[in-house]
Formats: structure tokens, sequence, C-alpha cells
């Protein structure tokens, strides 16, 4: 399972700056992150994933987003055009992720899972915080950073959504 001090090597090979926070009580998700720091939910980004069931099968997904707003099966089934969506079970969660469920962060997920990333998480340079697959600590990060750190990845749209994404641009 990957942890804070792994994250914490990567983002020092990357000369990235951050700060793993220690917490003043563990936490067993990441949406118990904004009240256990006192930060607005806006500012901590957790990592939802989901199972769906589309024409090639099954496939894990998983989304990035701000606890504020956090994806539904609807619209991760909408925006990739399957037949069903449902949240990961733990075992999934975990076995996809590396991470503990409840507790991934968006930074060094395999590259073979998709990946989607809510466009909602600010971008204005302020900080923000993500779970580091442990209880007791968060990384703390500009967002200007995690943004750059995000892998791009192609998924391929149904026709209908890529047109409303190419139409919203």
């Amino acid at each position: 399972m990957k942890d804070a001090l792994a994250i914490h090597r990567w983002l020092l090979a990357h000369q990235v700056h951050h700060e793993i926070v220690r917490l003043p009580r563990p936490m067993t998700c990441a949406e118990e992150l904004p009240s256990t720091i006192s930060v607005a939910p806006e500012r901590c980004v957790a990592v939802t994933v989901f199972e769906t069931r589309g024409r090639l099968g099954r496939e894990v997904v998983a989304v990035v987003s701000t606890v504020a707003h956090p994806p539904t099966p609807g619209q991760v089934g909408r925006l990739l055009g399957v037949r069903s969506v449902r949240p990961a079970p733990a075992f999934v969660i975990n076995a996809a992720t590396d991470y503990a469920a409840g507790l991934v962060s968006p930074l060094l997920l395999p590259h073979e899972l998709p990946l989607l990333v809510d466009d909602r998480i600010p971008n204005d340079g302020g900080p923000l915080f993500t779970p580091t697959g442990e209880r007791r600590t968060a990384l703390r990060l500009h967002s200007l950073d995690l943004l750059r750190l995000l892998p791009s990845r192609p998924i391929e749209l149904p026709r209908g959504v890529r047109e409303a994404v190419a139409l919203r641009h």
C-alpha cells in the first residue's frame, strides 16, 4: 500500500513544494478531512472509485473531485456512456489504486487506471489538502501543482458527450 512517505519522496524528486500534515485525530475517509483540519470542503480533494459495466465489460474508473462536489454514479455513467455504474467495494479500490479505501490520494495512481478530473477543483494557486493513504496524515500542496501533476489520460467519450465537451470549450 502507498503511504505518506511514498508521496513525500515522489514530490521531493519532482521538486514540488508540499507539506505532510499530521492530523489531530485519525480519519477513515477523505470526507472527514474538512472537519478534521478545519478547512473548507472546496479545498479538500478526494478520489472516488467506481465500477462500470459497458459494451467492453467491467472497468474501474477513478474520479478526482473536491469533497464539496463528489461525483455521483449517474454523472459518471452519463459522461462515459456506460450501462451501469456503482461505487467500487473496498477490496476493488485497494487493488485498483494501491491505497486504503476511503483514503486514496490523487497522486501515484497506477497508469492503467482511467482517471477523470472534475473541473471544479480550484486552480487559483491556493492550498489543497488530500489524503495520503494513511489515517493520521494529509498532504497540503498548491492547487496548480496538484493539477499539473495529475496524469493526463485520454478517455474515449461517447459521441454526444464528446460534442457537448467540445462545445463547452
